[in-house]
């Protein structure tokens, strides 16, 4: 069923009016009076409408039914990622959304080959913002997962340690837990960062940082996975330990 979000809609006596880029997307969809669309207020409140009208510029629908989206998780998860470049945060964007990920936010740190400056910080923001939100629409979700940037690696860091559990993802040494016991000894959490490196990977410095800020490091195994892969992989875990696969 067309899945919409409340961007380009507004409700009102049990109607639901959608115009703009929704309503052209319902054109090329070639939906016809009769037929199901959801709307979702992108708080985790889905409306089921039917199509009465559908006109050029706008398309009219009753609300049939309010109920919650099935597509939220029961854990809030952020993704913090060393800016990869590319179409690979591209990637990253599209796969944690669909995968139940609340949240994106890339940051730079010692390895990262892509830069964002101030001329292109708001530009990529946009865009990325535009990707989760297709993302969303396609796999059911409730909310449009944001997408941010931070510059500094202390302040990501600092960001990231006031989840319930802070897990950062470590290619080597020797005091790593395997990300499945790291998820199952934070006990029961209601959200978690996931902290995953660029291109490559963290420096020993940045590992130390982490570990001393008191995030946990975390072996994935012993395969190397590419750095739009990692966090999709994390965030799968988590979903799987919560039971929401």
């Amino acid at each position: 069923m067309p899945r919409f979000f409340m961007a380009g809609t507004s409700l009102a006596g049990g109607r639901a009016f959608i115009r703009g880029k929704d309503a052209e997307h319902v054109r090329v969809l070639r939906l016809r009076p009769g037929e199901d669309v959801v709307i979702c207020d992108g708080a985790g409140k889905d409306y089921r409408c039917r199509i009465v009208s559908a006109l050029s510029d706008e398309v009219e629908a009753e609300v049939v039914e309010v109920v919650p989206c099935r597509g939220e998780p029961s854990v809030a998860v952020t993704v913090y990622a060393g800016l990869p470049k590319g179409e690979r945060a591209d990637f990253l964007i599209q796969k944690c959304v669909e995968a139940g990920a609340g949240r994106i936010v890339f940051f730079d740190c010692e390895r990262c080959v892509a830069k964002l400056d101030g001329r292109s910080v708001d530009k990529k923001l946009e865009r990325f913002n535009r990707i989760s939100q297709s993302a969303a629409e396609q796999s059911g979700r409730g909310i449009i997962p944001p997408v941010e940037y931070i510059r500094s690696y202390v302040e990501m860091l600092d960001s990231a340690i006031k989840s319930e559990a802070c897990l950062f993802m470590y290619e080597t040494g020797e005091d790593r837990a395997p990300l499945r016991e790291a998820i199952e000894a934070a006990g029961d959490f209601k959200s978690v960062s996931l902290i995953t490196g660029p291109e490559g990977g963290f420096s020993l410095a940045e590992a130390r940082l982490a570990k001393g800020a008191g995030a946990v490091l975390c072996s994935m195994g012993e395969r190397i996975f590419r750095c739009e892969t990692a966090p999709v992989v994390a965030v799968t875990a988590v979903m799987y330990a919560k039971g929401e696969l």
